[in-house]
């Protein structure tokens, strides 16, 4: 295994940035934010259907990239995500390419790939209804119950890419007296369910990235798969393997953030004098950004090696045998690139000085992206603490 970009990857990175540099400026980015509609449907549509992002995950005979003999994998989803991290880019990547396109991996069936086919296309876009905070160690039970009509009914909160989804994959309780289980279940937005699904944006940190409530009033649904047992979310594997991989591949954006941070930090200190020197020259600033590059450079081993573990495990169906190495290899990306981010995003807004301050400088929007990417998908804490299983180390105390 070698952690290095491939030509592919770096073809792919080559594409993704020179449309992000032509449609997702900074100045793009705030204006959107200030407009209080932060999702760019031409953006998405364009990474979605024209770069072809959207199918990295799925299987080239439902219409993706994906293949065991050279085709796209978590690899090549972890570039676009280092991206769309440097330009805190405001499509909903991650819940519809990832979260979403993971869940439906695992479930399979001709629900699953029916929709897999739309979203290769472009023609869809869809979110996973569980908690941006939702940890892959420690599940909710289902929100939402299938009622025996077949309609869904409850209340999801803290979702996110839930105002762009056009399907909703939801985790419900399944109905019955003498059985229980948990389902997943793929609720329409449009036209036909969107009387009955109600999306309430709420406050969120990260401006680019909104969260949503999400209320299900008898919504018609399709069921994609379920399970028998307890009611309880993790016996479930579709929605433990879809927060599992997505953790792993948003270290890689959690890895653009922090390079972006460091990159602008590097080149504003250099032309920022102050006593007729440049900011750059003074020595504390130059140990600070030192030790910065370290971390971003550790940060970068650890986003790649998951994304690895997660290329070379099947994105289809629960992990196998590889299930410990990709444990391992998460919960250390995530253990240590989230808290990198944020060092990388404070710096930034320091070291800038009075400017990076404003509104009107994109640090904010850095700063903002790392803090709700580190208490999303598991807690740094979270992470440390199921790495001493699979790595035979004693647990925290």
């Amino acid at each position: 295994m070698t952690l290095l970009y491939t030509e592919v990857e770096e073809e792919l990175r080559a594409a993704v940035r020179d449309l992000l540099a032509a449609k997702c400026s900074p100045a793009a980015v705030l204006g959107s934010v200030e407009s209080g509609a932060p999702y760019d449907a031409d953006l998405w549509k364009a990474l979605a259907r024209d770069v072809g992002a959207a199918g990295l995950l799925i299987p080239e005979e439902l219409g993706g990239a994906a293949s065991h003999e050279g085709g796209a994998s978590a690899r090549e989803a972890a570039v676009v995500l280092e991206e769309l991290g440097r330009a805190v880019a405001p499509v909903p990547y991650l819940s519809s390419a990832v979260l979403a396109t993971q869940a439906l991996l695992t479930a399979g069936g001709d629900v699953a790939e029916e929709l897999l086919t739309r979203l290769a296309a472009g023609e869809a876009t869809a979110a996973l209804a569980v908690s941006f905070a939702a940890s892959p160690y420690a599940l909710p039970s289902p929100a939402a119950t299938l009622g025996e009509d077949g309609t869904v009914t409850g209340t999801v909160t803290g979702v996110i890419g839930a105002e762009a989804a056009d399907v909703l994959l939801v985790p419900v309780r399944l109905p019955g007296s003498g059985r229980q289980g948990t389902g997943l279940c793929a609720v329409e937005t449009s036209p036909a369910g969107r009387e009955a699904v109600r999306v309430t944006p709420v406050t969120s940190l990260d401006l680019t990235r909104p969260i949503a409530t999400v209320s299900f009033g008898s919504a018609p649904a399709r069921v994609v798969a379920t399970t028998d047992g307890p009611t309880d979310s993790t016996r479930a594997p579709w929605v433990r393997e879809a927060l599992t991989r997505g953790a792993g591949l948003l270290a890689s954006e959690q890895l653009g953030v922090a390079e972006w941070c460091l990159t602008t930090t590097v080149a504003y200190v250099k032309e920022r004098r102050q006593f007729a020197r440049p900011v750059g020259s003074f020595q504390a600033v130059k140990h600070r950004l030192a030790d910065l590059w370290l971390e971003v450079a550790g940060a970068r081993a650890a986003a790649r090696n998951a994304a690895a573990r997660l290329a070379e495990a099947s994105t289809a169906g629960p992990l196998g045998d590889e299930a410990v190495a990709v444990a391992v290899a998460v919960a250390v990306a995530q253990a240590h690139c989230g808290a990198v981010a944020v060092r990388a995003a404070e710096e930034c807004v320091q070291l800038h000085g009075g400017i990076g301050m404003t509104w009107e400088h994109p640090a904010h929007l850095y700063l903002k992206r790392a803090k709700a990417d580190q208490i999303a998908l598991g807690t740094p804490g979270d992470h440390r603490e199921a790495l001493a299983g699979p790595a035979g180390l004693p647990a925290p105390a």
